[in-house]
C-alpha cells in the first residue's frame, strides 16, 4: 500500500486529510524493504506500518480497507468492534448491500454511519462511525421541542380565557391527539354539582367534545379525591371508575392506559383532567411530566376563567343595584325617565333619580349629580339613594329632608376622608281631586325644573340653592306651584344643558336650546318627553364625549289610579338607541 492508497483519509476530526504532492507511504508488509534511493533518515516501511496500526486504533471512526475484488485488507480495532464479521481476507457482507458512499445501518442494535472513499487501483476505504447516541440526542432534542411547541399552544390558545366553559372545552380539545385519545376534565362542584367535558377523536381524527353535569355524590371516587386535593396522579381502578361513568365507553382495564391530574387552583384544585390512551399507550414518566405542564397551564387559564366569572357576577350585581331606579307607581302621577352614563361600558355614573311612595298618598320624588364619574361616583349616588330611603320616613318636607341629608353626607365623608358633594332637586308631589298635582320642589345647587304648560308655554321655576353635603346649614331653596292635568315638571341634570356640540363641537347646549326643544311637546306623555330630551341631546353630541344624562319627568295624568311607568335607559352594550320598556 502506498501513500496514494490513503488520499482524503480523514484525519479523525471530521476534516478530509488535502493530498500532498509528496505523497508519504502509510502502511507496508513488515517484510519490506525502503525501495533504492529512498531519501536519508526516512523510517523504515516496518514502523510506519506500526505508527498507522497504533494510529488507526484511537481514530474516532473505524476503517475498514478493501482491495479491487471487495476482500477486506485491513480492519482497525473501531471497526472490528462495530462489524465483527469483517475479517481480513473476508468480504464485508453489511457493507455490500449499501448503495450509495454515505448510508445509515442499523447493525447489531447500533445505528452506524457509513462513508466509502475510493483508492487507487481501484481500491476503497470505508469509514465505519456508531451514531447511536447522537441520533437518540437528536431524537430527545425533537421531542423536547415539539413538547415546548405544544405547550407554548397550549398557552397561546388558553392565554386570555373569558368564561369557564370555553376554557375547559379548549383544554380537553387541545389534549387530544398529543396527551390522550380521550381527555376529560371536571370542574371543582359548585351547587352541589360538578360539570365534566369530555374530548374524543372523531373518525376523521378531529377531536369532538361533549359534556355533561354530575351531582356531586355521583362522582366517581377517584375525581372526588383528586378535587379535594388528596390524589395522587395514579390511582387504582381509575380505568374502571371511568368506564362506569360512561367516558371511556367500550373501553376495560385491559385495553386502556389512564392518569389523573388535578388541575392547580387558587386554594384546591380548580378541576381534574383524567387522559387516557387505548392498547400500547402506556404512560412513561416523560409523558406524565408533559401531562403536569399540561395541566399546570390547563389550572391556571380555568382559574383565571372561574375568577373572571365571580367578578363579573359581583360587578353586574353592584351595577344593578347602583342603576337608577324607576319611580314608585303614585297615584294621578305618570313618570317618564331617561338614563345615559357618561361610561357607556359601565352602565352606571354620578347621575341618580327615583321617589318613595308617603302614607297620604303623596310621593317624594328627586334628581341629582353627584361629583365625579364612573364606578367611584355611582358608588356615592348608591349612599345617597339610600340615606333618603331612610330619611323620607321621618320627614316629609323637601327642604327640611334637604338639610337632614346634608348633615348625613357631612358626617359620611368626613369620616371617610372622601370630600365628595352633590347637586339635588328635591320635591313632594300630591295628588288634587281635579286630576292635577301639588308639587312643592327644593333646590340642593342643581338647574332649576321647567315645566311645560298646557297652552304650550315652558315656565323654568325659581328654584335655587347650595351644594349639598359641603357646609353645615347650607342654603336651600324652596318653591311650590301646581300641575294642572295634561301638565309636566321636568327634571334635568347638567349633562342635558353643558352638552358640547354644533359645527365645532364646542357650544354648549344650554337651556335656551332645551326650551327650544320642548316648544309643541306639551301634550307628550312623560316617558315620550324623557325620551324626547335625550333624542335632542344625543344628535347635539353627534358621538361626542359627553357627561352623565339624567332626565325625570312627572305628569298630572289626572284621575286616582296608578299610571303605568314608562322609562328610556340605553341597553348594556351602550348603544346609542334608548330603549323604552314597561313596569
Amino acid at each position: 500500500m502506498t501513500g496514494a492508497d490513503v488520499r482524503d483519509l480523514d484525519p479523525g476530526d471530521g476534516r478530509s486529510a488535502t493530498p500532498s504532492v509528496d505523497r508519504v507511504p502509510v502502511w507496508r508488509p513488515t517484510t519490506s524493504r525502503p525501495a533504492a534511493g529512498s531519501a536519508a533518515g526516512e523510517p523504515p516501511w516496518g514502523q510506519l506500518a506500526a505508527d498507522w496500526a497504533e494510529v488507526a486504533e484511537h481514530l474516532h471512526e473505524g476503517v475498514v480497507l478493501c482491495g479491487p475484488d471487495g476482500s477486506v485488507r485491513h480492519v482497525s480495532p473501531v471497526a472490528r468492534r462495530l462489524l465483527p464479521e469483517a475479517v481480513v481476507g473476508g468480504r464485508l457482507a453489511a457493507v455490500e448491500q449499501l448503495t450509495s458512499h454515505e448510508s445509515y445501518l442499523r447493525h447489531h442494535g447500533r445505528r452506524l454511519r457509513l462513508r466509502q472513499v475510493p483508492l487507487s487501483a481501484g481500491r476503497s476505504c470505508w469509514y465505519v462511525e456508531d451514531v447511536s447516541e447522537d441520533e437518540k440526542r437528536a431524537e430527545e432534542l425533537a421531542a423536547e421541542r415539539s413538547r415546548s411547541a405544544f405547550l407554548t399552544t397550549v398557552g397561546d390558545k388558553l392565554g386570555n380565557p373569558m368564561h369557564p366553559d370555553r376554557a375547559a372545552a379548549a383544554v380537553v380539545r387541545l389534549a387530544v391527539p398529543t396527551l390522550a385519545e380521550v381527555a376529560v376534565l371536571v370542574t371543582a362542584p359548585r351547587s352541589g354539582r360538578a360539570r365534566w367535558w369530555r374530548a374524543r377523536q372523531d373518525a376523521d381524527g378531529t377531536p369532538a367534545v361533549d359534556r355533561g353535569v354530575l351531582a356531586a355524590a355521583q362522582l366517581p371516587p377517584a375525581i372526588a379525591d383528586s378535587l379535594r386535593g388528596s390524589a395522587a396522579h395514579t390511582v387504582d381502578w381509575l380505568v374502571e371508575q371511568a368506564v362506569d361513568a360512561g367516558w371511556l365507553p367500550g373501553g376495560s382495564a385491559a385495553d386502556v392506559a389512564a392518569r389523573l391530574v388535578p388541575l392547580p387552583g387558587r386554594d384546591e384544585p380548580a378541576g381534574v383532567l383524567l387522559v387516557a390512551r387505548g392498547a400500547g399507550g402506556w404512560y412513561a414518566e416523560h409523558d406524565v411530566d408533559l401531562v403536569r405542564a399540561f395541566a399546570a397551564r390547563a389550572g391556571a387559564a380555568l382559574t383565571t376563567a372561574l375568577l373572571y366569572r365571580e367578578q363579573t357576577e359581583v360587578a353586574d350585581m353592584l351595577q344593578a343595584s347602583l342603576l337608577p331606579v324607576a319611580p314608585a307607581p303614585a297615584p294621578g302621577v305618570q313618570w317618564g325617565t331617561a338614563y345615559r352614563p357618561a361610561q357607556a361600558g359601565l352602565r352606571i355614573g354620578g347621575d341618580f333619580y327615583g321617589s318613595h311612595r308617603l302614607p297620604d298618598g303623596g310621593s317624594v320624588f328627586f334628581l341629582g349629580d353627584v361629583s365625579g364619574k364612573g364606578v367611584e361616583a355611582a358608588v356615592f349616588t348608591g349612599q345617597l339613594r339610600q340615606c333618603l330611603h331612610a330619611l323620607h320616613r321621618v320627614e316629609q318636607q323637601p327642604a327640611r329632608l334637604l338639610r337632614l341629608l346634608n348633615d348625613t353626607l357631612l358626617e359620611t365623608t368626613l369620616a371617610h376622608g372622601q370630600g365628595r358633594f352633590a347637586t339635588m332637586v328635591l320635591g313632594v308631589a300630591r295628588p288634587h281631586r281635579d286630576g292635577g298635582l301639588g308639587l312643592t320642589l327644593a333646590g340642593g345647587g342643581h338647574l332649576p325644573p321647567l315645566v311645560l304648560r298646557a297652552s304650550g308655554e315652558v315656565e323654568q321655576l325659581p328654584l335655587n340653592g347650595m351644594l349639598i353635603g359641603v357646609v353645615p346649614d347650607p342654603r336651600i331653596g324652596q318653591v311650590s306651584t301646581r300641575l294642572a292635568p295634561g301638565e309636566t315638571c321636568l327634571l334635568y341634570s347638567d349633562g342635558v344643558t353643558e352638552a358640547r356640540g354644533g359645527r365645532w363641537g364646542e357650544e354648549l347646549l344650554g337651556t335656551d336650546r332645551l326650551v327650544q326643544a320642548l316648544g309643541g311637546c306639551h301634550r307628550m306623555p312623560a316617558p315620550a318627553l324623557a325620551e324626547r330630551i335625550e333624542q335632542v341631546t344625543c344628535d347635539w353630541l353627534a358621538q361626542r364625549e359627553h357627561d352623565d344624562i339624567a332626565v325625570l319627568a312627572l305628569r298630572a295624568a289626572g284621575g286616582g289610579r296608578p299610571q303605568r311607568h314608562l322609562h328610556a335607559v340605553p341597553g348594556a352594550t351602550g348603544s346609542d338607541s334608548a330603549r323604552t320598556t314597561a313596569q
